[in-house]
């Protein structure tokens, strides 16, 4: 006999509840294992995959483990320190820069500059302001860090944790889809598949886009010569998952530095220009019809809104499952929106109150 709907309403925000206090609760404890659950997550089709060409599954986790370790340790040893390198320099020379940028207006443009002028004013406090906001976000990056369990043991944990559940993932879905309450597990068997659909288009595919847009930016822009390349290259990547924010932000950033470092050198600036167009492009023909998809039903303002939620009620670790919540909560709340369609309260009772007439269009009296 299936339990009434109240009761499992209670029973689903009893689990609602408590996922969101474990979050509040443990929050930094957590983000080792969010991290390692995430790069299992992302590299579990690459192991489905090797097990088809006719490797076992633990053999197909070291070697995924292997080439990752190698990726990492390459990364770690030719591109961090010089993107924690220019973001630091970048931080500390904002005041120089805005003061030359001060002089460069004053004696192009004077009148923009006058004394007083809102434009004199703003770029009087900017760069200290960029230096003591910037200091204060470096700051705080790294004391979190340290906060965790320190920088040597994260790394060594998330590479741990993600072997294990890469290497157990099958068996998990295969032990939660045999808890499900027998009554619904159908429904939440096609709610999760959308979910992963909507996950896998999305986190997957962008992810992917990301680092590849974000790799050629970065190497474009290092190439052309732009100060701080590195830098905007690997911000316009990594919020490339929001649609033309990436390329808009890192676009302004890059022009902006290009104008300043390159006036009278048009080709160069139409470089940098060219840059974005290219990489704009490449993305919206190429990149994200392949690996995204045309539809993974997550709005950007919708994405906006739950990493900025996420964020300010559970630190880094809420940023990190806001998208995944975000999707579920989506495809959830359409599933609710059919079934709303589908029922009385929707539809009313005309259906079946209101007859039409044989030869018009407008409702027969009742006898």
């Amino acid at each position: 006999m299936a339990l009434p709907v109240g009761t499992q309403m209670k029973y689903w925000g009893l689990a609602a509840a408590l996922f969101l206090a474990v979050l509040w609760f443990l929050g930094d404890v957590l983000l080792p294992f969010v991290l390692g659950g995430a790069v299992a997550y992302f590299l579990d089709p690459v192991a489905d995959r090797l097990e088809r060409l006719g490797l076992n599954r633990i053999l197909a986790t070291v070697v995924i483990t292997l080439i990752a370790v190698l990726v990492f340790a390459a990364a770690a040893l030719l591109v961090v320190p010089t993107l924690v390198n220019q973001s630091v320099a970048l931080v500390n020379v904002a005041p120089s820069v805005a003061r030359d940028m001060q002089a460069f207006l004053t004696e192009r443009f004077p009148s923009s500059m006058d004394e007083g002028s809102i434009l004199r004013q703003s770029l009087d406090t900017l760069g200290e302001t960029i230096k003591e906001r910037g200091g204060e976000l470096i700051d705080a990056v790294v004391s979190s860090a340290r906060n965790v369990l320190s920088v040597v043991l994260l790394i060594v944990i998330v590479p741990v944790v993600a072997f294990y559940l890469l290497l157990d993932w099958d068996r998990m879905t295969a032990a939660i889809d045999d808890l499900l309450p027998r009554d619904h597990a159908p429904v939440i068997r096609r709610l999760a598949k959308q979910i992963d659909e909507t996950l896998a288009s999305f986190i997957r595919g962008q992810v992917t886009v990301g680092l590849i847009l974000g790799t050629y930016y970065a190497i474009a822009l290092m190439l052309i010569g732009l100060d701080f390349g590195v830098v905007i290259g690997f911000v316009a990547g990594i919020i490339s998952f929001i649609p033309y924010v990436g390329a808009l932000v890192g676009g302004v950033l890059a022009i902006g530095l290009a104008l300043f470092q390159f006036w009278g050198e048009w080709w160069m600036i139409g470089g940098v220009v060219a840059i974005f167009m290219a990489g704009q492009f490449f993305e919206g023909n190429i990149l994200s019809p392949n690996l995204v998809g045309s539809s993974v039903g997550l709005h950007p303002v919708w994405l906006i809104f739950a990493l900025a939620a996420f964020g300010s009620l559970f630190g880094f670790v809420g940023m990190l499952v806001a998208v995944p919540v975000a999707a579920a909560l989506g495809v959830i709340v359409r599933f609710l929106a059919e079934r709303y369609k589908e029922g009385r309260l929707y539809k009313g009772l005309s259906d079946n109150s209101l007859t039409i007439g044989p030869d018009d269009d407008t409702p027969a009296d009742d006898a």
